[in-house]
């Protein structure tokens, strides 16, 4: 994946001499893991050839697709903005970057200036962009780090969370969902997902079983007293357990058995779509932002939040909603929460604690006050 440097460097430099300014539409149309190639002292074969194609599929996995996408833009917006400039992405300049990060932050272009975390974010994507064309961004250059620095100490806010959707919650947003086959499948995304306190690209990668397709991000197993799902997560591979419910109307396993049979799924997706009838379960995977839109969806049909408008409401909730109301609603030891949400420490989970704890020790009258 990653290009010989000095490459890099006659490309740049003989683009220069000829007049030529960096070109968007040829960067988009050579992908980064194309780039991956063998040494020039090395002859090429059929074995070496195949090698190199398993070497880009494996270069192209080392991250989540939403991750790629996200850097693809970022790294679109840059090379956008330094061809705007009169300059060259390639190689990397400290001090454009550090240009484009004040230009980000200040909104003194037709864009709004953008948030702390969105920068961080877009720099992030650039650096990683940069690595892949075999250049190293060295993110501590005073041109980088200081204003970076200054943007955080100037422009920081306190970091907006999504509402947590408790037990409450989320039995009213399954009541409102039918009983045909599309109701049985987004009944058990929901249970499931509140249950599991999976992300929504866990929920929709999982299979029936392991291996059974190549895109698979984990499997279920069903069993007496609940469901164990095996899940390869952003933190690495983790079991989650989910136990059955109390009734049948609110266990996430026995919707699940509930979906499974009836839409004749016995290998592959879990979920997948349905005929526009809603009648017939289809073979294509559900993509994660059907899990958002049957939040948004259910939420607002649900009346949950209903004194507030409903541009408002729908920005409350996402896909994280689940996550942090099973970490809100659960009334168990900390840790059990956060082996399953995957967390590496508790400090990660008490950020999805929407006020659970508040007050519940009063320091002030143990001071004695």
């Amino acid at each position: 994946m990653l290009h010989d440097m000095s490459e890099n460097h006659e490309k740049s430099s003989s683009g220069a001499a000829n007049g030529s300014s960096f070109n968007e539409d040829n960067e988009r149309n050579h992908p980064d893991s194309e780039a991956l190639s063998l040494p020039s002292s090395v002859a090429g074969s059929g074995t070496l050839d195949r090698l190199v194609d398993t070497a880009r599929d494996y270069a192209r996995a080392a991250a989540s697709d939403n991750t790629l996408r996200a850097y693809a833009k970022d790294w679109a917006h840059f090379a956008r903005w330094c061809r705007m400039k009169g300059a060259d992405p390639l190689p990397p300049s400290p001090e454009m970057i550090g240009l484009y990060l004040a230009d980000l932050a200040s909104g003194s272009g037709p864009s709004p200036a953008l948030s702390v975390s969105t920068i961080d974010r877009r720099l992030s994507g650039i650096a990683w962009n940069y690595a892949q064309r075999g250049f190293t961004l060295d993110r501590k250059n005073r041109h980088i780090a200081t204003v970076l620095a200054g943007i955080k100490r100037k422009h920081a806010r306190p970091p907006v969370q999504k509402e947590a959707i408790l037990a409450k919650d989320i039995l009213a947003m399954v009541a409102t969902l039918p009983y045909d086959l599309r109701g049985l499948r987004d009944r058990s995304i929901l249970l499931l997902g509140y249950a599991g306190g999976l992300r929504r690209s866990e929920i929709v990668s999982l299979d029936v079983g392991k291996d059974d397709t190549p895109g698979s991000g984990g499997w279920i197993e069903i069993l007496d007293d609940g469901a164990v799902l095996t899940l390869n997560a952003k933190t690495g591979w983790r079991e989650v357990e989910i136990g059955r419910g109390s009734s049948e109307q609110t266990c996430p396993i026995h919707a699940l058995e509930q979906w499974l049979h009836f839409a004749k799924i016995d290998f592959g997706p879990v979920f997948v779509r349905t005929s526009r009838d809603g009648k017939k379960a289809l073979e294509a995977r559900l993509s994660d932002k059907h899990v958002a839109r049957l939040i948004k969806t259910t939420v607002l049909k649900s009346g949950i939040r209903a004194e507030l408008p409903e541009k408002d409401r729908l920005a409350l909730f996402s896909g994280h909603s689940l996550r942090a109301g099973l970490a809100s609603s659960a009334e168990v030891d900390e840790r059990y929460v956060q082996k399953q949400l995957g967390h590496a420490s508790a400090e990660m989970t008490r950020r999805y604690q929407r006020r659970r704890d508040r007050f519940r020790v009063n320091l002030t009258k143990a001071a004695g006050l």
